[in-house]
């Protein structure tokens, strides 16, 4: 098959087995709608309830489907349920956790138990305490509740104890990445209250965040205002957003032009046009990264050496050039190169050489064309088309087929080749557990694992973040990781964004969108 390529790819981000995220919500008529009709009111009050005029209009390519953050998972979408809801702990512009409604934490002496000490006088927005029962309420429902997407990533947590202020988080084994973890990815929390009744909590959201949600037009719209109670409004100077689902990639511009946005995601291929446009256009930070996924327990990856002859057929730098128009970058790590946890040692390891793959293959006993691949994915993607065009070359065919319930038999374990793309997580040892670990959602070859990978794992959970090796143990957790012959990583795209001049600079942090100190002027 000969699948028509697109430019703008939908990331694709699950942090557990039980749902896909990250994709598109909604489409350019919907948008529309809900830019030129009047809202209805999803939760009483007026647009303008906000007493300030300094309005952020972002037009987002991951407006959230839900807003149950313990649906809708950690995935990109987690970056405008932030608006909403608060966590315990953030990330700073070095990754690092810090405090957001907890303002302190610490480990008893075996490192098995984590107390986390809440910031006095919070609430959320319909007026509940933020206290240890509510910080216990969003672990449970996250552990629970049938149709969460986070029970994976909660595994290390056994039980809470509430008491007043302090969250009591008794551990199954001794795991120093809890702060990393419980940020704004996986522990959005909600109001205990309002989550009594999750499906209605899913589009009327209630949390302790830095705006409260007045208007919400489900997949299109919602209006917001800011939050005088969020613990740290002082440093919020937006007073009212609307967000937007974005429309067509191609018409961005010319909204970001006219002023029906001032904030919006950016295709890299739009990229010129907003820059000719006089528009600020920028990449934040981030953990991006697709992948090849194999299954080595099926044919023909069976065999090491057919393995890495796709290894070696893979050119990163086309990825690189034909999709993110220079902006991304080639990888093969699920890191970037500044990061901590990034394996200088590792890299490059299987460089690009098709001589080499071609070599693999007659090893093997294949002549060219006698593999046959079905290359298995959710919907058109030029990615696909670079995959089938690079292994062609070295006498693999690829056939592309497009199922839109891909996420079942990928989770499932039953495709034998697929793609992947992932935003990352703020715990590094997260991301490492998910794509290489016996029983992670992105290891297409469960229940494998690369030898070693756990005992490295173990360790890194057993460091504390602030002990002087922990740089050293967490680089050699990814060493034994990429060992992996069930993942060849490709290229990272970027966190790309632009922005009215009006709008001051954003924080740096990894992946994350963070409106502290931002100011809009010339409202």
């Amino acid at each position: 098959m000969s699948a028509r390529i697109t430019i703008r790819r939908p990331r694709l981000d699950v942090p557990s087995v039980r749902r896909a995220g990250g994709l598109r919500a909604a489409a350019l008529g919907t948008a529309l709608v809900g830019l030129l009709t009047p809202a209805l009111s999803a939760c009483g009050g007026d647009v303008s309830a906000s007493a300030g005029n300094a309005t952020l209009k972002w037009a987002s390519s991951y407006f959230p489907a839900h807003w149950d953050p313990v649906v809708s998972g950690s995935g990109a979408q987690f970056r405008e349920l932030a608006l909403v809801y608060a966590s315990l702990t953030r990330t700073d512009e070095s990754g690092k956790a810090v405090p957001d409604l907890a303002e302190s934490w610490e480990y008893n002496d075996k490192g098995d138990r984590i107390t986390f000490h809440l910031r006095p006088g919070l609430k959320f927005s319909d007026g509940e305490p933020v206290d240890a029962a509510a910080v216990k309420s969003a672990i449970e429902r996250a552990k629970k509740q049938k149709n969460s997407a986070l029970f994976g990533d909660l595994t290390s947590i056994k039980s809470v104890d509430a008491n007043g202020l302090n969250a009591v988080l008794h551990l199954s084994q001794v795991d120093y990445q809890i702060p990393q973890l419980l940020g704004q990815r996986v522990l959005q929390i909600a109001s205990p209250r309002a989550a009594e009744a999750p499906e209605k909590l899913d589009q009327n959201p209630v949390g302790a965040g830095p705006f409260i949600v007045n208007q919400l037009i489900p997949g299109t719209k919602v209006v917001l205002k800011k939050n005088p109670d969020y613990w740290d409004a002082k440093n919020i100077h937006i007073d009212n957003v609307e967000l937007v689902s974005a429309p067509d990639a191609s018409t961005v511009v010319s909204g970001l032009q006219t002023g029906v946005y001032n904030f919006a995601d950016l295709d890299p291929s739009q990229a010129d046009a907003a820059k000719k446009a006089d528009l600020d256009v920028f990449v934040q930070p981030g953990f991006n990264a697709s992948n090849i996924s194999l299954n080595i327990n099926k044919a023909p990856f069976k065999d090491d050496k057919v393995v890495d002859a796709v290894r070696y057929a893979i050119n990163r730098k086309e990825f690189v050039d034909k999709l993110t128009f220079g902006y991304g970058e080639a990888t093969d790590q699920p890191f970037p190169k500044e990061y901590t946890a990034y394996d200088p040692t590792s890299e490059n390891s299987y460089p690009y050489d098709p001589a080499k793959s071609k070599k693999l293959l007659a090893e093997a006993g294949h002549k060219a064309g006698d593999i046959k691949l079905n290359l298995v994915i959710p919907a058109e993607d030029p990615q696909a088309e670079i995959v089938q065009s690079q292994l062609a070359a070295v006498g693999i065919d690829v056939d592309i087929k497009i199922d839109k319930n891909w996420a079942t038999p990928f989770f499932a374990k039953q495709l034998a080749f697929s793609l992947y793309g992932t935003t990352g997580r703020d715990s590094a040892l997260q991301t490492l557990t998910a794509h290489f670990g016996p029983n992670g959602p992105l290891n297409l070859s469960t229940p494998y694992e690369p030898g070693g990978f756990e005992a490295a794992a173990a360790k890194v959970r057993q460091t504390p973040l602030d002990a002087p090796d922990y740089t050293e143990v967490l680089r050699a957790a990814t060493r034994s990781g990429l060992q992996s012959k069930a993942l060849i990583f490709t290229y990272s795209s970027p966190n790309l964004f632009a922005k009215s001049k009006s709008i001051s600079s954003l924080p740096k942090n990894p992946a994350h969108i963070d409106w502290t100190g931002v100011t809009i002027s010339g409202n």
